[in-house]
């Protein structure tokens, strides 16, 4: 039996009311688009991927994406005609033009057709494995992502008939949770459709529709500023990106406040600043250069400080430097280190040039949010709590003790 052409349609427009640029807003390192381009394309169902959008900047991060994990030749940009690309527009309509272009293209139809959303940034290869399956193999017309509803639900009816009511209850009856039947809730974030029948009915519900359980915890549809925030704080604990090790470095390069303290200056009478650094961190920085990891402070903070602490933990150090990123460029042409096997670590906006420059950006866990959306990986402890003392345990693993058994001087530095 041949196997069925199974088109993965990603509308990604590049205007949003409720959050600018939305679709190329990163969360967990990567560009809304950018990861539902990696779901689609991790899936065993998927033939191809189109992303559909009117702008250019979404279309070059969808290419690039492709590109990166050597699947280019099956991500597919379309764009999206004006008349499709407003705020009224549908969603169905964008996947018709999307499949329409992609069979006048490629020569050849579309069996199945999957609607994924770049608004639901933890969408999963098993989702989409999912809802495609039940399409193309199990014999339905339509299949939705859904995940189990526990909650009451009410409307308010005081504009009508001032009566405010239960919708999926009676207000009046208060049964356990374990005595109501279970809702599903539709989580938004992947539909599949028979094409002929998409064509047909031109909606994405039809004929019987698949019901495609989803993990709650990954149930999130950015819709505003607020929705975006929790996602980027939920990145680091859902996205199953491995953490770096020895393996993947070449040298480590440390943004100072912020990130080896706790981004506060105490100033005493006499205007004299002081700041506070952990000893964790010392002992982190101690078994990494032990190891033979190259290591360099790099710091905008003109302080003296700054090179105290650097001297005292036996690292070069570049401050008072207004941009760090050709700073870091050249030192790893000094070094004769690929800037892609760097790990960069920060916290602050002014740290982003140098997480587009590194191969591994890491933010702490107090970084700005901007900064932990940007990184590849996130600590799980704050800046100046001993953030760089687990990213040490990172790197060395189980013989992070090896290197910790000689005795370091990592006292605070004022």
């Amino acid at each position: 039996m041949t196997q069925p052409t199974v088109l993965a349609v990603i509308p990604a427009r590049g205007g949003s009311k409720g959050v600018p640029a939305k679709n190329l807003a990163q969360v967990g390192g990567a560009a809304l688009v950018v990861r539902a381009v990696r779901a689609c394309l991790a899936s065993a169902e998927v033939t191809d991927v189109v992303v559909t959008t009117d702008a250019p900047a979404v279309a070059e991060a969808a290419r690039a994406a492709g590109e990166a994990l050597g699947e280019a030749a099956r991500v597919h940009c379309v764009q999206r005609p004006e008349a499709i690309a407003g705020d009224t527009a549908t969603s169905e309509a964008a996947v018709l033009h999307a499949m329409d272009s992609y069979e006048a293209e490629h020569g050849r139809s579309v069996d199945v057709v999957l609607l994924v959303q770049c608004t639901s940034p933890f969408v999963a290869r098993e989702d989409i494995d999912g809802v495609a399956a039940a399409v193309a193999r199990d014999g339905a017309d339509t299949a939705v992502t859904v995940t189990p509803f526990h909650g009451f639900l009410w409307r308010d009816g005081s504009a009508v008939e001032d009566h405010n009511y239960g919708v999926n209850h009676d207000k009046s009856v208060r049964p356990r949770r374990q005595d109501r039947p279970e809702d599903l809730l539709e989580t938004g974030a992947a539909y599949a459709m028979d094409a002929a029948g998409f064509r047909t009915h031109r909606h994405r519900f039809f004929g019987h529709t698949a019901l495609v359980r989803t993990d709650p915890a990954r149930v999130l549809e950015i819709d505003d500023p607020h929705d975006l925030a929790r996602a980027r704080a939920l990145a680091p604990l859902l996205d199953p990106a491995p953490l770096p090790t020895r393996e993947d470095i070449d040298a480590v390069v440390l943004d100072f406040d912020g990130t080896q303290t706790d981004d506060r200056v105490l100033i005493d009478a006499d205007g004299r600043e002081t700041v506070a650094v952990h000893r964790g961190d010392g002992l982190g920085i101690a078994a990494l250069r032990k190891a033979g990891l190259p290591l360099l402070i790099l710091s905008t903070e003109q302080n003296p400080v700054v090179a105290a602490r650097a001297h005292k933990l036996r690292v070069p150090v570049l401050h008072g430097i207004d941009r760090k990123d050709l700073a870091l460029k050249q030192w790893c042409d000094e070094q004769s280190i690929a800037p892609e096997r760097v790990m960069y670590v920060g916290n602050d906006v002014n740290d982003l040039p140098c997480f587009a420059l590194a191969g591994w950006p890491v933010a702490v866990a107090s970084a700005h949010d901007s900064v932990r959306a940007a990184a590849r990986a996130v600590t799980t402890t704050p800046g100046g709590f001993g953030a760089i003392r687990e990213i040490a345990a990172w790197l060395l693993g189980p013989t992070l003790t090896d290197h910790l058994s000689t005795p370091t001087d990592s006292t605070p530095t004022k």
